[in-house]
């Protein structure tokens, strides 16, 4: 086995662009990636890749791994299109590890991109509901502010854990996004303002709730022995798990907990090396924020049922024991379905890089970094542990 290392990334601003189609985000990013590599790479020796996306607007259901990579300039290679509900491109970006870590290739492309607000509302409620049980979850009529708020529900009675402490998430993640120019949410929040919006599916409400959001990010991968080629601050990917669970929750033995994170998570520890109080800054994958209380748990910065403890005690702030989603999280940076997981990654290897140019969202001396990326309501889940 061989050591796998990032070189480069790019990432589109998060928001909506009626201008713009999938082609030409996944090309800005997959540029901006390029311009990332230090010491400079020729696309044409880039030679497989692997391109996430659910493709909510059913514009071009097939063959868009081959024509991302038409777009970008660089045919002719293996290209695959990757779907793996929210967590797409989490899961693009193990393929193209696993493709340099089995030594088949030494450089690989993982990207994202996806075009949601082209479609109306009722649409792309379509298209999110198939993430879960379309049988017995969608079609009976439910959808994931519902699933979300029986698991807010749950957690609530069986461990105590506050509104005020579930949507304080949403607060922190909102700060966060101010200060990063590629957020799609880029506005602080009172907690009061949170609590009394608008009632999605009780107990949470609109600011619980991430937004739809267009987007793409490319991660170019490479070989360790060949990284000096590229650049000098290369960031190793020291571990990755994915596993999946029952889709529908009334399949799993426990709501409040999602088994897929938890073992993906032990996966990348394992493979790592590393122990949850070893991570220096994590990127989780927050649709709602309930769904952050428990990435808390499943990855073991908290033990279960104290998740919302992180929130009271500011612990997952900028400047806490463990920052978690500087870059805003799915909550206020945006969640581009398809472009989440390598999106993650994007913010990851900056952080690590200690590059970050807005200073006060800079985690301070990050060394060790995490990405979570869940699909649906846990069906799927991928944990990358990324290493300067």
């Amino acid at each position: 086995m061989v050591d796998v290392a990032v070189i480069g990334v790019g990432q589109t601003r998060y928001g909506t662009f009626p201008e713009k189609d999938m082609k030409e985000l996944f090309v800005e990013a997959f540029t901006e990636a390029l311009a990332d590599v230090e010491k400079g790479i020729d696309p044409k020796g880039i030679q497989e890749a692997f391109i996430g996306t659910l493709e909510t607007g059913g514009n071009q259901l097939g063959n868009v791994a081959a024509l991302m990579t038409e777009q970008a300039h660089v045919p002719y290679i293996p290209a695959s299109r990757v779907e793996n509900a929210c967590c797409s491109s989490g899961f693009a970006f193990r393929d193209a590890f696993m493709a340099i870590k089995t030594g088949m290739y030494d450089i690989v492309m993982a990207g994202g991109v996806e075009k949601m607000n082209d479609l109306p509302r009722e649409r792309n409620r379509y298209w999110l509901g198939v993430s879960g049980d379309v049988e017995w979850e969608r079609l009976a009529g439910t959808n994931f502010p519902g699933i979300y708020a029986m698991i807010a529900l749950r957690h609530m009675y069986q461990y105590g854990t506050t509104k005020e402490q579930i949507t304080g998430v949403a607060v922190k993640n909102h700060r966060n996004a101010v200060k990063n120019p590629k957020a799609q949410l880029r506005f602080e929040i009172t907690l009061e303002r949170a609590m009394n919006s608008p009632v999605l599916a009780y107990p949470l409400t609109l600011f619980d709730a991430c937004p739809t959001t267009d987007g793409a990010a490319v991660a170019i991968l490479c070989r360790g022995e060949r990284v000096e080629d590229f650049t000098d601050t290369p960031i190793y990917v020291a571990g990755s798990g994915a596993a999946t669970d029952y889709l529908a929750l009334h399949d799993r033995k426990e709501i409040t907990h999602l088994k897929a994170a938890t073992i993906a998570a032990q996966n990348a520890y394992e493979q790592a090396g590393l122990e949850p109080q070893d991570i220096d800054v994590a990127e989780v994958h927050d649709c709602f924020t309930i769904a952050e209380i428990l990435a808390y748990e499943s990855l073991g910065f908290a033990k279960e049922g104290e998740g919302g403890r992180l929130v009271t005690e500011g612990l997952t702030e900028i400047g806490g024991r463990i920052p978690v989603n500087p870059s805003g999280g799915l909550k206020a940076k945006g969640h581009p379905i398809g472009a989440t997981g390598v999106g993650q990654v994007y913010e990851i290897v900056h952080q690590l890089r200690g590059d970050v140019k807005e200073r006060e969202r800079r985690v301070k001396n990050a060394e060790i970094g995490l990405t979570h990326n869940v699909g649906g309501s846990g069906g799927t889940a991928v944990v990358h542990i990324l290493k300067r």
